[in-house]
C-alpha cells in the first residue's frame, strides 16, 4: 500500500502537529511523503519524545514549547488524549494567529469540542477531526504514513464553522488518503461507542476477567490463546491513558450502547441455556454477513493481520 506521489504545491503553509504518538506521527510521515505542508512543526510534552522525532527526521522544525510551536500556524493538529484537549488549547491559545484552524484527532467530539471551545479565541476556526485508523502500538516509532490510507475521518465542525476552514481540514485528510465524512459531535460520540468505545471495554474486560480467573493459571491463558483471545489482547494492549479519557469523556453514549449490549448478552445467555440453537444460528449468521461486508467495502482485509502491515 503506497500514498500518491508529492503535490506539486503544499495544502498548508505552517502545519503543527501536538502529540507525536502513533497518530501524530503517522500525520508527519504522510505529509513529508506527499509534501502536504511548506514546514511540519512537531511538539511533544515529553523530552524524549522530542529528540526521538529529531532523530526520526519526520518534522521540519522541532519545537520546545507549545507557544514555539504555533507561532504564526495555519492548522494545528492536536493529537493529545482527550482528557488532555483542555489544557494544551489553554497553552497555545495566547500564541495563535488570527485564522489559524485548530483541530484534533480524538474519539470523542463533543467533550472536545466544548474543551477547544473553551479556552481558544474567537479569531481562531476550530474544526475536530476523528480519523478512524490506528493499532495498539504508541509512540513516534509507531506511525507509519499509510495509516490512513482508504480509512475514513469524521470531521465534526461545530455550528456556524467557516466553511473554507472544515474544506480545507477535509481536503488535509483526503490527501492523506483517508475518505472523509462530515457528522455532528453528538452523533459521531454514539456511533463511535458502538463500532469502537464498548468493543474495547469488552476486550479489556475480557483480557482482564481471564488473568483473574483462578482455575486457569496466566501461563495457561497466554499459551493456549485461541483467535478470538488473541484477536482480544491486541484491542486490549492499546494506550491506556487514551482509552481512559475516552470513556470518561463519552460516558452517556458508552452506557447507552453498553445498556443494549447487555439486555443482548442476557438473551444470548438464555438461548444456550436452553438449547436455542436456532437463535444461535440466526444471530451468528448475521453478524458473519456485517464481517464480510466490511471487507468487501475496503475497511478491512481477511488476512490474519487484519490488513494493519506496515508495508
Amino acid at each position: 500500500m503506497v500514498l500518491d506521489p508529492p503535490l506539486p504545491r503544499p495544502l498548508v503553509g505552517r502545519l503543527v502537529v501536538i502529540g507525536i504518538g502513533l497518530i501524530g506521527s503517522s500525520i508527519l510521515r504522510a505529509v513529508q511523503t506527499r509534501a502536504l505542508a511548506g514546514t511540519a512543526v512537531a511538539y511533544d510534552a515529553s523530552e524524549s519524545v522530542r529528540a526521538r522525532v529529531a532523530e526520526l527526521r519526520i518534522a521540519d522544525e522541532v519545537a520546545a514549547t507549545p507557544a514555539e510551536a504555533v507561532a504564526g500556524a495555519d492548522l494545528i493538529i492536536l493529537c493529545v488524549p482527550v482528557g488532555a484537549m483542555g489544557a494544551a488549547a489553554q497553552a497555545i491559545a495566547p500564541h495563535l494567529k488570527p485564522g489559524a484552524i485548530v483541530s484534533d484527532v480524538g474519539s470523542v467530539k463533543g467533550a472536545v469540542l466544548k474543551a477547544l471551545s473553551a479556552h481558544l479565541p474567537e479569531s481562531v476556526h476550530i474544526v475536530p477531526a476523528h480519523p478512524v485508523a490506528g493499532t495498539e502500538y504508541s509512540g513516534p516509532d509507531a506511525g507509519f504514513a499509510t495509516l490512513f490510507k482508504n480509512r475514513w475521518s469524521i470531521v465534526t465542525p461545530p455550528d456556524g464553522a467557516d466553511e473554507g476552514a472544515v474544506a480545507a481540514v477535509a481536503a488535509f485528510w483526503q490527501a492523506m488518503g483517508a475518505n472523509v465524512e462530515t457528522m455532528g459531535a453528538e452523533h459521531h460520540d454514539l456511533v463511535l461507542a458502538i463500532t469502537s468505545h464498548v468493543p474495547h471495554l469488552i476486550a479489556y474486560n475480557i483480557v482482564g476477567t481471564a488473568a483473574d480467573l483462578e482455575q486457569v493459571t496466566q501461563s495457561e491463558v497466554i499459551k493456549y490463546s485461541a483467535g478470538g483471545f488473541r484477536d482480544f489482547t491486541r484491542i486490549a494492549a492499546s494506550d491506556p491513558t487514551m482509552w481512559r479519557d475516552v470513556f470518561l469523556n463519552n460516558r452517556e453514549a458508552v452506557i447507552e450502547v453498553l445498556g443494549r449490549f447487555t439486555e443482548d448478552l442476557i438473551a444470548l445467555q438464555r438461548a444456550i441455556r436452553w438449547n436455542e440453537g436456532d437463535t444461535l444460528f440466526d444471530l451468528f449468521t448475521r453478524t458473519r454477513a456485517i464481517r464480510r461486508s466490511i471487507i468487501e467495502i475496503g475497511q478491512e482485509t481477511a488476512a490474519p493481520n487484519f490488513g494493519r502491515g506496515q508495508e
